[in-house]
């Protein structure tokens, strides 16, 4: 049999698994954090990658706190990685410096939230309840950066004068704190650090639509994308000629897909994952649940194997615009990791 064939065959078996859930009349009264702090993001980002750090401690069963030392960073990051939950961090390889320099890390910051825009790239990040500010004030001074002139002005280091700079990534040497709310805002350039603060204090920008934040639910990590750049990022034509011709066999076998409006892939308690895809209408909801149902478990051209190599598809989910496609790794399959990144064939456009 053909993969093409194949992929025909199963149709009749995947689509079973496809749920029509009544459409959502409207935003949840109260957000989930991941929604609460997409909120908060530069309205012009198009991909975010999500951290929440007080779950991943308590997932992989460490209590951290300020004292804790360089070492126990690295058995954070390190528990993080082997269950899938550190992938779309942005302060991993600055880990460790940052608990034993800057008076804040994934030890004890509550959550983290990496935004990429065309012009700027920024980090949002909410305060632990035990994060003293005046603790990091005193250590951002003790590391070299330039302290501002009011509480919610940037701390910058320099480049050429602070060694501090070799040692974290870019995306920290400009810091800005808001005690009276919680929260730390860092960029590479001064025009990310501001823009980030305006955002943050705004908290209605909205880059995604909200089926596929609500959808999404609360994961402990996830990389969300826009519509555009998820058909961009996780393409086909990233992969090499064989593998993206053989992309699209697999796809006109399977149906009709069409653009996507957003995309998130991320890991909850337990490990299991899940995908959301945004359309532009119920219609092509429900028609992409059943074609993607479909790719998702066959052949991965571009990744390798076969998709059921790496999940079982357990559920699929039709809520509005949104399709949710809840995925059971196999034994020591980085889903996340592989998944968030393209080609990958069941969310082409």
């Amino acid at each position: 049999m053909t993969i093409v064939g194949a992929v025909l065959a199963l149709a009749v078996v995947v689509t079973a698994v496809v749920v029509l859930v009544q459409s959502l009349g409207g935003e949840d009264d109260e957000r989930t954090r991941l929604a609460g702090a997409l909120a908060m993001a530069p309205p012009d980002s198009v991909r975010f990658s999500w951290t929440d750090w007080t779950g991943v401690r308590r997932e992989v069963g460490l209590d951290l706190d300020a004292a804790s030392p360089g070492t126990a960073v690295e058995d954070l990051l390190d528990r993080g990685f082997e269950e899938d939950l550190t992938a779309t961090t942005a302060l991993g390889s600055s880990s460790v410096v940052m608990q034993q320099r800057l008076g804040f890390s994934p030890a004890t910051l509550d959550w983290e939230l990496f935004s990429q825009g065309p012009t700027v790239a920024t980090l949002t990040m909410r305060a632990g309840p035990d994060l003293d500010f005046d603790f990091v004030a005193a250590r951002l001074r003790e590391a070299g950066y330039e302290e501002p002139d009011s509480a919610t002005g940037t701390w910058v280091a320099d480049p050429v004068e602070d060694q501090i700079t070799s040692v974290i990534s870019p995306e920290l040497t400009i810091i800005s704190l808001d005690r009276d709310a919680g929260m730390l805002y860092a960029s590479d350039t001064l025009t990310g650090a501001l823009v980030a603060l305006e955002a943050g204090a705004d908290r209605e920008t909205r880059a995604l639509p909200s089926e596929v934040v609500a959808a999404a639910g609360d994961p402990l990590s996830a990389s969300l994308f826009t519509g555009d750049h998820a058909c961009s990022a996780l393409a086909m034509a990233r992969a090499d000629v064989t593998d993206e011709e053989a992309g699209k066999a697999l796809v006109a076998a399977a149906g009709d897909v069409n653009p996507l409006t957003g995309f998130s892939i991320g890991a909850g308690a337990g490990g299991d994952v899940r995908v959301v895809m945004g359309f532009e209408s119920e219609e092509q909801a429900r028609t992409n649940a059943e074609t993607r149902a479909v790719l998702a478990t066959g052949p991965a051209p571009g990744q390798g194997g076969d998709f059921d190599e790496r999940f079982a598809l357990d559920r699929v989910t039709v809520t509005g615009q949104a399709v949710t496609f809840d995925l059971v790794p196999e034994p020591g399959a980085y889903v996340l990791s592989d998944l968030g990144n393209g080609p990958v064939l069941f969310a082409t456009c």
